[in-house]
Order: C-alpha cells, then structure tokens, then sequence
C-alpha cells in the first residue's frame, strides 16, 4: 500500500483520462471523459486540456482525440517485454505458414493487451498493434486467459465488465459467458464466431510459462468463411499447438 503522502492524486487523475479513451469511443467531450472516469466536469477539463497543451490530445472546440505522441507512454515498454520480443518471430513464422494474422495477448482486468502481431490482412474494422485493447469475455485470447483463472475470479472480471453487445452473436449473459470459458478450459482452446465483429472469427490457445501456468494466448483471426466456426479447428488448431509446444520448451 502507497504511503498517501507518497501518492499523486492529479497523475492518477490524468492516467483516468487517458483510459477513458477507446477504439470504440476516440472521441469524446469534457462531460463524457467526466462520466467515464467518475470526476468532475472542472477536473476532467483542466486533465483534457493539459493533455492538449502537451501534445497528447488534439481538441476541436468540443471534442478531445488521443494524438499518437500518447504511445510513447507505453509502446517502448511493451516493445521492451521479453516475452513480446520473445514470440514475434514465432508469430511471423506461423502468420506466413497459415496466411492468417496472428496475435498474442495478455490479460488485464476485464481485457485483453495486444503484446505482438502478425498482420496478413486486415479482417477487423478496428487496426490493430500492440497496446491495443479489446473486451476479454468476447474474445477468444480472452476466453482462454480468463479459462486460466479460479471460476470465481473469472466470474467476477466477467460481472465488471461491459456487456453492451458489439454484434447481433454477442453473449451479454454472463452464465452464458462463462458456459464458453468453461468450454475453453476443458478443450484447451476457444472458439469465437463473429462475437466481437460480424465476418470475424478466431481460435485460441493458451502460452504456458516455466511453471505451467497460462503467462499468455495465442490466436489466429480468419474472415467468416467457413461453414461453421469449428471448421477453425481442423484447419488452424494444429498449427497454433505446434507453436504452443515450442513456445513452452523455450520458456522452460
């Protein structure tokens, strides 16, 4: 526990605003970055407009957009995580070896940390690169991180977070959600079929460390042309296992 006279209430204020900030929402208004952070109108428009005086948000008279000067705050970091460094060749290979996209994910709190990407072609609306951050429950990296976590804890992020549904074949019922983590875990991998965009599907499986214990996933995502998403299984599942295996003998 932080020592309160140690604590910066204004940086943690400032780091609220940033977060307020998504692929889904980019642009917001003071009134919204106030709802979205739980501070108050005044707060939130010195944080927005010290944000805009620094480079890191660009402002229109009425609303505020994050400026790429914001990934400084972060890209260097995760470039410099060995396991990122660690899996991109892996990544590379298996992306050139299946003619998919390739990804690598981490879990934090209610979603999902891009580490590393493999980009064939793009199949998502949204571009994505490390730092990036999508919903864990409907996301296949989700589902197979949160299938590593004790069913209560696994609940409980699923509870937190935001269930609005992001296509018609969206789970917002979290019994039904964790009916599919469950599926995950026993199987050793997740399937999604267009949950977190139409035309997009996925599979997962999970990167075991030195323990054994899930340090990360791996999954591929495939435009929505196959008959059914299980086909994803015959056509993708060896060859994400393979580099599961080889990823755990090199972080043994």
């Amino acid at each position: 526990m932080v020592n309160k006279t140690d604590f910066i209430a204004s940086l943690a204020k400032g780091l609220s605003v940033i977060e307020a900030f998504r692929a889904e929402h980019p642009r917001l208004a003071i009134a919204e970055v106030a709802e979205r952070t739980g501070l108050d109108r005044a707060t939130a428009r010195r944080c927005l407009l010290t944000l805009h005086e620094l480079g890191y948000a660009d402002y229109d008279g009425k609303f505020f957009t994050l400026t790429p000067r914001v990934l400084r705050l972060g890209m260097g970091t995760l470039a410099a995580l060995p396991l990122a460094q660690l899996v991109q060749p892996w990544l590379d290979q298996l992306s050139e070896q299946i003619g998919q996209s390739t990804s690598v994910a981490i879990l934090d709190e209610t979603e999902i940390v891009y580490l590393a990407r493999a980009a064939q072609r793009r199949v998502m609306s949204i571009g994505l690169l490390p730092g990036s951050r999508l919903p864990a429950h409907c996301t296949s990296l989700g589902r197979v991180l949160l299938a590593a976590l004790p069913e209560t804890e696994a609940r409980a992020r699923v509870e937190r977070a935001d269930l609005s549904p992001r296509t018609p074949f969206s789970l917002t019922a979290p019994d039904e959600i964790m009916t599919r983590i469950a599926e995950a875990r026993s199987r050793g991998h997740a399937l999604i079929d267009q949950e977190v965009e139409l035309g997009l599907r996925s599979i997962a499986v999970p990167i075991l460390g030195s323990s054994g214990r899930v340090v990360a996933a791996l999954n591929t995502g495939v435009a929505a042309v196959q008959n059914a998403a299980t086909d994803l299984e015959a056509l993708y599942l060896p060859a994400l296992l393979k580099v599961q295996d080889g990823l755990r003998r090199v972080l043994h």
